[in-house]
């Protein structure tokens, strides 16, 4: 983790990236659907995200990439420490520097869309419980097509199709905080999938890995 972190200290620019194009596409829908608080209070749930998904899924492809590039994939295969715990620390870092910063940045963004402010918790949470799912499932996708040439647009149809439950929970979070009802059953399902994929996603990258490296 403290090398990948320093890695991407030094290109700040590759973390920066998904804040941008999250950021990008919340600014363009008040312009290009309508100013209306009331219509952007309606779809803002579902629309910060589908904004964080994509945002998120942005940044998936070079998980691995960088690493299988210069050869430290086949090093860390080699190493005596376990494959998916590894693979488990790169999914980590991999949240902490897309799927919080996303989960940070919402609340602002959602004051655009007029967002209630008595969601805006709920918001974060959800976002950050609901990220660090899609982390460890797209590492699974990452890991699968790390060593095609043009991968990003197979990993996008591997992961985006398991990412709809998380997505279901997680908007639905939000929707019942503005609408004043419990938000417990949406937050405990989405830690329910967190908690299965830390279970089981570890060892399907760690083999996902071995398959893209020994064909």
């Amino acid at each position: 983790m403290r090398r990948d972190l320093l890695a991407l200290l030094r290109r700040p620019g590759a973390a920066f990236n998904s804040l941008a194009f999250f950021a990008l596409v919340i600014t363009l829908f008040p312009i290009g659907i309508s100013p209306d608080p009331e219509l952007l209070a309606t779809i803002a749930p579902g629309l910060l995200w589908v904004a964080a998904l994509l945002a998120a899924l942005l940044s998936l492809d070079g998980m691995f990439r960088d690493d299988f590039a210069d050869g430290t994939l086949e090093q860390l295969l080699l190493a005596a420490q376990p494959l998916p715990l590894m693979a488990l620390a790169k999914v980590a870092v991999h949240w902490l520097t897309t799927g919080l910063p996303l989960a940070l940045m919402a609340p602002v963004l959602g004051v655009m869309l007029s967002l209630p402010p008595g969601s805006y918790a709920v918001l974060v949470l959800s976002l950050a419980l609901g990220s660090a799912t899609l982390s460890v499932i797209g590492a699974i996708g990452a890991a699968l097509t790390v060593g095609l040439s043009r991968g990003g647009v197979l990993l996008s149809l591997l992961v985006l199709p398991l990412y709809v439950p998380v997505l279901i929970f997680g908007a639905g979070a939000v929707q019942a905080a503005i609408a004043g009802t419990s938000v417990a059953a949406h937050l405990a399902l989405l830690g329910a999938l967190l908690a299965v994929s830390l279970v089981f996603a570890p060892w399907a990258i760690a083999a996902s890995l071995r398959i893209s490296l020994n064909g």
